[in-house]
Formats: C-alpha cells, structure tokens, sequence
C-alpha cells in the first residue's frame, strides 16, 4: 500500500512548483515572450523528466509502498515508462484543450498579460477535480471490470464526435450554461481591474471577464478529464503514476500553450492525430478485460507517431499554398 507520506510530500511539491512560477517567474502580469515561453516550456519537460528518475528508484526499491500496488506491482523499469506514456499521453490529449483556451481568450479579449493569471489558478481546480475522478475511477474499475469497455467505447465516441463535429459553426460562449449562472448571481463587469477576478463597479461586487474566463475553462477540463483521465487506464491504474502523469502534463501544458498560441492554425491536422489515439486507446480498453493487453513500449511508439505524424503532415499541408503562389509569382 502507498503511504500517505507520498501524497503529501507530492501535493507540497506542486504547491512549490506553482508558488516558484507564480511568485518569483510570473510576479508580475506581462505578456511572455516567445522565448520565454519556450525555455519554460522545456522546463517543465526536463522537471517531468527528473521526476520520472524519482519514479524509477522509488518503485524499483519499494519507497513508501511505492510499487507494490496490489492490482498491479511493477519495478522501477516498468513504473518509469508506464509514467512516461501517461504523461505522453495525457499531453497529447491536452493540445485539443489549447484550441479552446485560444477561444475563450479571443472571444473574452482577456489580454495576453493575464492570461497565464487565468492559467495558473485554472491549475487548482484541476488539481482537485482530477484527483476526485483518479480516486473514484480507479476505484470502480477493479470492482467492475466492464467498466473499461463503456470508458473504451467513451473515448472512440469521442473520437467519432471530434471527426464529425469539427466544421460546426463556433460556440458562443456567452450562452454557457456556466456564464448566464454567473449572471444570475453577480453583474459582471467590462474592466479587467488589473487582473482582478472581482470588483467593485457603481457600488456592487461585480465579477471581471477573467472570472467568467477562468470558469468557463475549469468547466471545460472537467469534460475533457471524462476523456484524459479514462485513457490514461489503459496504460495503468497505479493511482500514484495515473495521478503524477496527469498533474505534471496539466502544469507543463499552461507554457506550451503561449508557446503555440500564435502558430495554433498552422497544426489544424493535429485533430486527425488526436482522433488516431483516442481510437487507439479505446480499442486498447475494450482489450483489457479479454486479457489482451498491448505491450507499454508499443503504446508508446504508436502514440508518439501518431502525434509526430500530426505535426508533420500540419506543417507541409500549411506550406502548399505559399509553393503555388510562388510558383505563379515567378511564372
């Protein structure tokens, strides 16, 4: 059995990553720059790499109960990779939430300087909401197992709803059921009050667009988790692996989203790619209880061509154009 000393001594290195980028990287609102972004980007990649070393000699030494779950014991070797995958996996599964970050900021006009404000406490109800769904998924799998054949039949619907759903006309968002809730209970107000989530406009407390941001996309994660959290079963129910994966994929993926804000068009067959995993990782599921089970290394390679691909096939398709034209030019 893990000890709650894991836990603990997780949660409170969370809680120090965040407070570090908050308070000393992000003191103050500003806009980050590309290479900021990017070096923070690789950060955050370097420090779940790191934590993936701890991972290894925890697990191959038993620390704390670490590796001796009782669904599924593993060494340190097995435990690396599985958190790797997931982490991986969850990443991948999160660039579609980057489209919708883009969108809400755009139709909120939330400045570029307090976006990552938005981001940052975004991460907290993440943190929360997550480690609920974990908790109660892991919970109910083992004690039903057809569990995983409704989760894999989830993600290939979802697959099937991301294929057939992509030229419907964009959302408006101010018809969220979450929004007009809002409404029902503060004004909300058309200043942004410095970054504040509240206010004070004509004698009331009024909510600023960053509030009514932040919620729509925590609302927005949870739906998505219906998706990531499920998926990342098929690679393993450890909850301490499910779990770390999870957080250290959300809290690299508030950097790659400035990263990729202004060149997010440019990767629009990236969907294609995400639809090719939640497929794969449905039909993976739907395995697991006829004892069938895909080996780790290969959930690994198959996951990362298909994301390769994505970027790939993204970036030559996007270059076409330009060749005609230039073509045309110098004719």
């Amino acid at each position: 059995m893990i000890s709650p000393i894991v836990w603990i001594l997780f949660i409170a290195l969370v809680f120090v990553l965040m407070a570090v980028d908050l308070g000393v990287f992000n003191k103050s609102a500003h806009n980050p720059s590309a290479r900021e972004a990017i070096f923070s980007t690789i950060g955050w990649v370097l420090l779940a790499i790191g934590f993936n070393v701890f991972i290894y000699y925890a697990y191959e030494n038993q620390w704390q109960g670490l590796g001796t779950y009782i669904h599924e014991p593993m060494d340190g070797k097995e435990a690396a990779l599985k958190f790797f995958t997931g982490y991986l996996l969850e990443e991948s599964l999160s660039i579609d939430n980057l489209f919708v970050m883009a969108l809400v900021f755009t139709k909120f006009r939330v400045p570029k300087k307090y976006q990552h404000r938005i981001l940052f406490w975004g991460i907290l109800g993440v943190l929360v909401f997550r480690g609920i769904l974990i908790g109660l998924g892991i919970a109910l799998v083992h004690q039903f197992t057809w569990l995983f054949y409704f989760f894999g039949a989830l993600l290939v619907y979802s697959a099937y709803k991301m294929l057939t759903h992509h030229d419907a006309e964009e959302e408006d968002l101010h018809k969220r059921t979450i929004v007009r809730f809002i409404h029902k209970f503060y004004p909300v107000s058309r200043s942004y009050d410095g970054g504040h989530f509240f206010t004070i406009e004509d004698g009331r407390k009024a909510v600023t667009p960053m509030f009514v941001a932040l919620m729509v996309i925590e609302t927005t994660d949870i739906l998505f988790a219906f998706d990531s959290v499920p998926a990342v079963f098929s690679i393993t129910t450890d909850p301490f692996l499910v779990f770390s994966s999870n957080i250290f994929a959300i809290m690299g993926l508030r950097s790659l989203y400035f990263v990729l804000a202004n060149v997010l068009d440019r990767f629009e067959h990236l969907r294609f790619s995400l639809i090719a995993i939640l497929c794969f990782i449905g039909i993976k599921m739907v395995l697991i209880p006829m004892k069938i089970h895909i080996p780790i290394g290969w959930s690994l390679g198959a996951i990362g061509v298909m994301l390769l691909a994505g970027v790939v096939v993204s970036l030559v398709r996007k270059k076409e154009p330009e060749e005609v034209a230039e073509e045309v030019h110098e004719g």
